[in-house]
């Protein structure tokens, strides 16, 4: 018989896209449990955002950046990894902020000031520690569904939801007994999406 095509959603259709992806659940069977850590030692907030810094190279004086919590990243000369191990000063800090240092409304007007700040930083975790992550996706100057990948681990994806993530409401609807386990998934445009894993792969992930 000839095939039945379906019509797909548009490509914006982030409510339709953010329904599909919270019906997902994990097995959480005998065979295969779902360890979600049901207490955290650090509780995140990111803000991936967008900023202008200033460029004298560039045509019109500025350039477009990528950045979390209003923390661009430079990359170092050294390794993080290595650095770290052979204990070697002046690569890295170790002061990258737990929540945007200056909150806003993430998902409504932007603030005026789109410059960030440049660094190499990193949040370090005690092995064996239990971490959430929310990663709030901005509208600063265009918003976006941006992918995720949490490199040497596995997660559990706890929430999702569109616009600004609030704590007091949005931590109750958080799945703890069946979510999904991946290591890439994605925040939905002006959107925040909640992760949960346990820190037991020693080593730098991002």
């Amino acid at each position: 018989s000839p095939p039945h095509l379906t019509a797909t959603p548009p490509i914006n259709a982030t409510a339709v896209t953010a329904a599909f992806a919270g019906c997902l659940r994990s097995l959480n069977s005998p065979n295969y449990p779902a360890a979600v850590p049901q207490t955290v030692d650090h509780s995140l907030l990111f803000a991936i955002g967008v900023g202008i810094n200033p460029c004298p190279t560039c045509v019109n004086g500025t350039k477009t950046v990528a950045d979390i919590n209003n923390v661009s990243f430079v990359l170092p000369t050294v390794a993080l990894l290595q650095a770290h191990y052979f204990k070697l000063q002046g690569i890295f800090t170790d002061d990258f902020p737990a929540n945007p240092p200056s909150p806003y409304n993430y998902t409504g007007n932007p603030p005026a000031n789109l410059q960030t700040t440049n660094g190499t930083k990193v949040y370090r975790l005690g092995f064996n520690e239990t971490v959430e992550v929310v990663l709030q996706g901005t509208s600063l100057i265009a918003p976006e569904s941006h992918p995720i990948h949490l490199h040497g681990f596995n997660f559990f994806v706890v929430g999702k939801g569109l616009g600004n993530f609030d704590k007091g409401k949005d931590l109750s609807s958080f799945n703890l007994v069946d979510p999904v386990e991946r290591n890439t998934m994605s925040v939905p445009t002006a959107g925040w999406t909640a992760i949960r894993f346990r820190a037991d792969n020693p080593g730098k992930t991002m």
